[in-house]
């Protein structure tokens, strides 16, 4: 997903050869510069420092995800993203252009050393626990029941007909099969099932086209951005709706006020958050905005998948139901997938810290992004395990089903530097979307009427 490679490797340059940087150098080269280099974008990883400036446009993850790296040392992402590392490293060497100088410390002065080394210690520990490796069972498990559901679905109104109880049944089953497939569509994407990226794309294009209808290309170009920079404005697509829909973050809420602007009115976004939040986001937006997005980027074999899944949908369902009915059917099956996506997914961020980027340690920027839901049979099987979604998001191509062993290691990590590790039952966790939405709605109002 998030490679470095170009067409053609050639050896990187080596001893006294390389150019020597500081960091106040690496760090003018963001792609926001002034002249006159102002589209120059660099980044360090290991002490190299890499010009990405043309490179971004054919960077595999998308041009965004690298360039928000830009300027930065982007060392802990790289090792994040990434399963084969020494093939990426062959390919980025046209890309290298020196290392940074003798006297500047291996990442930014502003960050914390201690934390940094302490959670690359915990990294090579992961490693060595061999926790990054998937148990094949558990996934092929996993798609089996997606699967029985699916045919159970069909059974259901073949068997006791298309009245409403056996209706309205089939369309929960449909809608488990969708929101469940979602959750295997996302291992697949994070490369955490096989060991070689090839066998996770093609099974990746698979699951989300075929059993969902949706383009891996879309997913990958909005989800690796979320995971590069989380709850940083202007980064994290995940939260595009500020200031257009809502007010998030204390941070942001304030700004917004003081700058008194108002696309809604956001002292009620609590409430309204019921009406165009869980319920429309699949049904209203998704669903429509994919095929924009694969036709507008000519992605033909995403688009092949997806009319899989839409032709096996409406020929299996025909004889059943009349045309009316099996449009009735798609869009709740549609609706129900969206509500329970949406709280499981918003759960972990929206009460979290949101603000700009401010370029701090790779572990910093997952903790003070993101928290967990009680580990349990119910809620592991319900959220796809991102009810463990601190250690999701610090190692984003674990296998899930290894989660809960980490996690003990992740807390003992925060205890020693005082970093909070919130974790909370489910309902809690759904109300504190709605508790914190209120929260910046008021802050907002505030700063809007008095500042």
């Amino acid at each position: 997903a998030v490679a470095f490679l170009v067409p053609t490797p050639f050896p990187a340059m080596e001893g006294s050869g390389l150019r020597r940087f500081t960091w106040a150098e690496v760090g003018l080269r963001t792609g926001r510069g002034p002249p006159p280099q102002p589209q120059e974008r660099w980044l360090v990883i290991d002490r190299k420092v890499y010009d990405i400036s043309h490179f971004c446009r054919r960077h595999p993850g998308g041009s965004r995800v690298i360039s928000h790296y830009a300027g930065q040392d982007a060392t802990d992402p790289f090792i994040a993203f990434h399963l084969d590392k020494a093939l990426v490293r062959k390919y980025m060497s046209p890309l290298l252009i020196g290392e940074l100088a003798p006297d500047q410390p291996i990442f930014e002065p502003s960050k914390n050393k201690r934390l940094v080394e302490d959670f690359r210690e915990l990294r090579a520990t992961v490693e060595k626990m061999g926790l990054l490796n998937p148990n094949h069972t558990f996934f092929i498990l996993h798609l089996c029941h997606i699967l029985l559901l699916d045919v159970a679905a069909w059974l259901t109104i073949w068997y006791f007909g298309s009245s409403i109880v056996p209706f309205l049944f089939s369309a929960v089953l449909l809608g488990t099969v969708q929101t469940q497939a979602g959750w295997l569509q996302h291992d697949f994407g994070h490369l955490s099932v096989f060991s070689t990226s090839k066998w996770n794309h093609w099974v990746h294009k698979f699951v989300i086209g075929h059993l969902k209808g949706a383009p891996a290309s879309w997913w990958n170009h909005l989800h690796f951005q979320h995971h590069a920079k989380p709850n940083c404005f202007r980064k994290d697509p995940d939260i595009n709706m500020h200031p257009l829909l809502f007010a998030l973050g204390k941070i942001l809420s304030v700004e917004l006020g003081v700058k008194k602007k108002k696309f809604m009115p956001y002292n009620h976004q609590h409430k309204y958050f019921f009406i165009i939040g869980p319920p429309a986001l699949l049904p209203l937006y998704f669903q429509w905005y994919i095929f924009y997005f694969v036709v507008q980027r000519k992605q033909w074999v995403d688009l092949a998948w997806m009319l899989t899944f839409y032709v096996r949908f409406f020929l299996t369902y025909l004889p059943l139901l009349e045309m009316k009915g099996i449009l009735g059917l798609f869009l709740l099956v549609r609706f129900i997938e969206s509500n329970w996506f949406v709280w499981v997914t918003q759960m972990n961020h929206i009460p979290m810290h949101i603000d700009y980027d401010k370029n701090v340690d790779w572990f910093s920027t997952q903790l003070q992004a993101t928290c967990n839901v009680h580990h349990s049979l119910f809620n592991d099987w319900f959220s796809g395990h991102l009810n463990f979604q601190i250690e999701h998001h610090l190692f984003p191509t674990m296998p899930r089903h290894n989660y809960w062993k980490v996690a003990p290691l992740v807390k003992s990590l925060c205890a020693k530097h005082g970093i909070e590790y919130q974790c909370k039952p489910l309902l809690t966790a759904f109300a504190d979307i709605v508790h914190s939405l209120k929260d910046s709605g008021e802050l907002w109002l505030d700063a809007y009427l008095h500042k």
